[in-house]
C-alpha cells in the first residue's frame, strides 16, 4: 500500500457555536510575542458555569527565529484569505482518560502537559508578524506557561457532555497568532480524577496528523510518565532545510509539475455562476453511507489502487461532467509525511496537490479498432491513469506558497483570467480501511449487500459559513462503517440541489462500478440529475 502513504491526512477542524471572551496576551513592540500568561487564552465557561482557571509552566530546551515553513506558509495564506472567520481552521481533539490505565489527578495531567509542550516545539512557537515587504517568521520561546480551564463534572456522562462543550467553547474563536501559544487546553474532572482533557491547536502549529500525535503522547505522558523518543526534526530545522539550496531545487520541481497541470486543464473548474448565492453563501451537505464504505473498498482491491485514488477519481469526473470539461483538475490535500523523521514531527506540513485526469484520454484509448473513442469508456477505465496522476500531485505537494502566488500571477496575465482549480478534496482519514480477508462475494451477493446498506444512507447540511476560499471543497471521514462525505460550496456555483446532487451521484456511481456496473464517462452528467431519485 506504498500509495496510501502518500494520501492526504486529516485537518480534523471544528466549527464551535458559542465563542469564548477574554482578551490576549500583548506582542512586544519588536514584533516578538510576549510571554503569555492567562490573559493568553480565551475564557470559558463550561455547561455547569464553574471552571477553575490555573496554568502550567514549561521549559524547553532552546529558543530560535526561522522562517515559516512551507506547509505554514499555505496554511498562513489560508487563514488570511479567511479572516475573520478562520476559526474553521482550529483543529480540536479530545482525550478520554477515565476509559482505563491508572486513574489521571489533576498534578499529574498538568505535569504531563507541561512535558508535551516541552516535548514538541511547535506547541511554543508563535507567529512573528511580518514587516512591511516581507513574509511572517516564527518565534520558539523556551520557557512560558500556558493557561488551563479545569471544569468540574458530577459524573462520567455529565463529564463527557461537558468535555463536548469545552471544545465547542474554545474552538469558537481563532487564534491570535503573535500574542497566543498555539494550544488551548482544558481539563474535566469527576472528583480528584481527570476524565478527560481537551486540546484545541492552531493549524499554524499543527495538521490533523500532528494532531493525533499529540494526542497520543499526551496519553503516554499521562499514564506512562514518559512518550519515548522525541521526533527526529522540529519546525525550525524544517523550515531552515525548505529555505536552503536544495530545498528551493525541490520546490522549483514541484512548480514546473503545476505549471504543466495548470495549462494542461481549464483555467478553473467552475467558470460561471450558475445561481443567486444564498446567504450564507457557502452551505455543507453531508451523506453517510455504509454502501459507499463497502462499495470503494471493493473498486479499490479490483482495480489495485487506494480507495482515497476512487474517492478522488469519482469527484474529478463528476465535476468535469457536470461542467462539461474534458479534463479535471482538483486540488487534494496531500500529508507530506513520507519521510521517516517526518512521522512524529508536530507542524503543519499538508499542502495542496494538483491532480488532473484527461477524461478524453480514456474515452480515446478505449476499445479495439474502428470502436475507440466511441464512446465506451467507463468509470472504472479511469483508474489506471487516475493512480499515476495522484502519485505526480503527492510527489509534488511541497513548495513555497510565496512562489506558487508568483505562478499564478504570471498564468494569470498571460491567460487574462484567473488560473486556479477551486476544486479541492480532502481525505481526512489517517489510514484506510484494510480490506477484510477471505473469499470475496460474488458479483451478486455484493450487489445485494451493497442493496441492503445503501438503505442506510443518511444525508442533511448540517452547516453552512459566510466565507470559504474555494468553490467544491469535499471531505472524507469514517463514521462507524460507513464514509461520511461533506461538500461544502459556494451557492453560486452549485446550489443546495446541487451539492445533494454531487453527494448521491458519487454514491450511486462507485456502488454501482462495485456491484460490475461501472456508468459510462457519457452518462455522468445524466446521474448528477437523477442519482438521488425519491430518497430522503
Amino acid at each position: 500500500m506504498a500509495e496510501t502513504t502518500l494520501e492526504a491526512t486529516p485537518t480534523g477542524t471544528r466549527t464551535a457555536t458559542a465563542p469564548p471572551t477574554g482578551a490576549p496576551a500583548p506582542a512586544t513592540s519588536a514584533g516578538t510575542p510576549a510571554s503569555a500568561t492567562s490573559a493568553g487564552t480565551p475564557a470559558f465557561a463550561g455547561s455547569a458555569g464553574e471552571t477553575i482557571p490555573t496554568e502550567v509552566s514549561f521549559r524547553g530546551e532552546r529558543s530560535g527565529t526561522a522562517p515559516l515553513t512551507w506547509g505554514q506558509r499555505a496554511i498562513w495564506h489560508a487563514i488570511r484569505r479567511t479572516a475573520p472567520n478562520d476559526h474553521y481552521f482550529n483543529i480540536g481533539r479530545v482525550l478520554p482518560l477515565a476509559d482505563r490505565g491508572r486513574p489521571a489527578t489533576v498534578a499529574a495531567t498538568l505535569d504531563a502537559l507541561a512535558r508535551l509542550i516541552e516535548r514538541h516545539e511547535a506547541l511554543r512557537t508563535r507567529l512573528v508578524p511580518a514587516a512591511a515587504d516581507g513574509e511572517p517568521a516564527q518565534c520558539l520561546a523556551a520557557t512560558g506557561s500556558l493557561p488551563v480551564t479545569i471544569a468540574p463534572a458530577t459524573g462520567l456522562p455529565e463529564a463527557a457532555a461537558e468535555a463536548e462543550t469545552l471544545l465547542d467553547g474554545l474552538s469558537a474563536t481563532r487564534f491570535d497568532y503573535p500574542a497566543e501559544w498555539p494550544l488551548r487546553a482544558a481539563l474535566v474532572t469527576v472528583g480528584d480524577r481527570v476524565t478527560h482533557a481537551v486540546l484545541v491547536l492552531c493549524h499554524l502549529a499543527a495538521d490533523g496528523h500532528a494532531a493525533e500525535v499529540l494526542v497520543r503522547d499526551l496519553r503516554l505522558l499521562v499514564r506512562r510518565g514518559s512518550a519515548g523518543r522525541p521526533p527526529a526534526t522540529t519546525p525550525l530545522d524544517l523550515a531552515r532545510d525548505q529555505h536552503a539550496e536544495r530545498g528551493r531545487r525541490r520546490g522549483a520541481a514541484a512548480l514546473a509539475h503545476w505549471e504543466a497541470g495548470f495549462r494542461a486543464a481549464p483555467p478553473t473548474m467552475f467558470p460561471e455562476p450558475c445561481a443567486e448565492p444564498r446567504s450564507p453563501r457557502f452551505w455543507t451537505g453531508r451523506i453517510v453511507s455504509p454502501a459507499l464504505a463497502r462499495a470503494v473498498a471493493a473498486v479499490a482491491a479490483a482495480h489495485g489502487v487506494s480507495g482515497s485514488t476512487v474517492l478522488l477519481t469519482a469527484s474529478a469526473a463528476l465535476v468535469a461532467a457536470g461542467e462539461g470539461h474534458r479534463t479535471a483538475a482538483v486540488m487534494p490535500i496531500v500529508g507530506n509525511r513520507t519521510a521517516e523523521a517526518l512521522r512524529d514531527l508536530v507542524s503543519t506540513l499538508s499542502q495542496d496537490g494538483l491532480f488532473v485526469l484527461d477524461l478524453a484520454a480514456a474515452e480515446r484509448s478505449t476499445g479495439d479498432g474502428e470502436e475507440k473513442g466511441t464512446g465506451a469508456a467507463r468509470f472504472t477505465d479511469l483508474l489506471p491513469a487516475a493512480h499515476r496522476a495522484a502519485l505526480r500531485a503527492y510527489r509534488a505537494a511541497v513548495y513555497d506558497p510565496v512562489e506558487w502566488d508568483a505562478l499564478g500571477e504570471r498564468l494569470h496575465a498571460e491567460y487574462g483570467s484567473e488560473v486556479h482549480p477551486y476544486c479541492c478534496f480532502n481525505d481526512m482519514r489517517l489510514v484506510e480501511r484494510p480490506v477484510s480477508e477471505g473469499p470475496r462475494p460474488t458479483a451478486r451477493e455484493l450487489a445485494e449487500e451493497l442493496t441492503e446498506a445503501r438503505r442506510r444512507t443518511a444525508f442533511g447540511f448540517p452547516a453552512t459559513q459566510d466565507r470559504v476560499a474555494c468553490r467544491y471543497c469535499l471531505h472524507i471521514t469514517e463514521e462507524g462503517d460507513a464514509l461520511a462525505v461533506s461538500l461544502t460550496a459556494d451557492t453560486a456555483y452549485l446550489p443546495p440541489e446541487a451539492i445533494r446532487a454531487h453527494l448521491y451521484a458519487m454514491e450511486e456511481l462507485i456502488v454501482t462500478s462495485a456491484a460490475g456496473g461501472p456508468p459510462l464517462l457519457a452518462e455522468l452528467r445524466a446521474l448528477l440529475e437523477t442519482a438521488e431519485g425519491d430518497r430522503p
